[in-house]
């Protein structure tokens, strides 16, 4: 593994410069800094349950990083979230901020790329013909992490005048994504998108109940 990461960050740095519209170097480059950036990032326990591992999604980075009890960094991903940028009202289309917490995963047992409809496996699987042929539907892929705010009145339950922010009603996720999706740029509709292998990986490595929170500046 360590050599083939070698390999394709030398040939990162010894390829011309491309158009920025191309996606091949932004690809590769994410693998890279996926596999081995982790371990380059400050530690940072948690700060709502000290000791207990936490997930910290960086909205202006659109990076997801998973810290063990100790506050290590153990994986450090690039993401998708909202187009719309921040918030918390239903309808927005928007990502949430603040605290919240894994309440429910779903998927263990489906195929990489499976088609998730209402949180049930639909037994089709992603494409790139598909992709093409609904250009602007956000897929729901591979695995789901149900996220449950923490904050009553912010991101939980409703504010005075009954506006419904509560990110678990709105189906607020941590789930799949596609090929297509462009990582490292906002372009969901109010859920954190990860590609397939980061899914899988985050989903078997964190349990129910662990804390999330979603960080604007980070």
């Amino acid at each position: 593994m360590m050599k083939l990461l070698t390999l394709l960050w030398a040939c990162l740095l010894a390829a011309p410069a491309l158009a920025s519209s191309s996606p091949v170097p932004s690809r590769l480059a994410g693998f890279v800094l996926d596999q081995q950036s982790s371990s380059l990032l400050p530690g940072q326990t948690n700060p709502r349950h000290p000791g207990e591992p936490w997930i910290r999604v960086g909205v202006g980075s659109q990076t997801l990083t998973l810290f063990d009890g100790d506050g290590t960094p153990r994986r450090h991903w690039v993401v998708s979230t909202a187009k719309n940028g921040v918030g918390e009202q239903f309808g927005s289309y928007q990502t949430p901020r603040g605290w919240h917490t894994v309440c429910d995963k779903i998927g263990a047992d489906a195929a990489p790329d499976a088609i998730f409809y209402r949180r049930q496996d639909t037994g089709w699987r992603y494409s790139a013909e598909l992709a093409r042929e609904n250009p602007d539907k956000d897929w729901i892929l591979t695995r789901i992490l149900w996220l449950c705010g923490a904050e009553p009145g912010f991101n939980q339950g409703e504010l005075p005048d009954g506006t419904l922010v509560d990110s678990y009603q709105r189906g607020i996720y941590i789930h799949g994504g596609g090929a297509h999706v462009p990582f490292g740029t906002p372009t969901s509709k109010g859920c954190v998108r990860m590609t397939t292998p980061s899914v899988i990986d985050l989903f078997e490595l964190v349990p129910t109940g662990t804390d999330v929170w979603i960080d604007v500046a980070g």
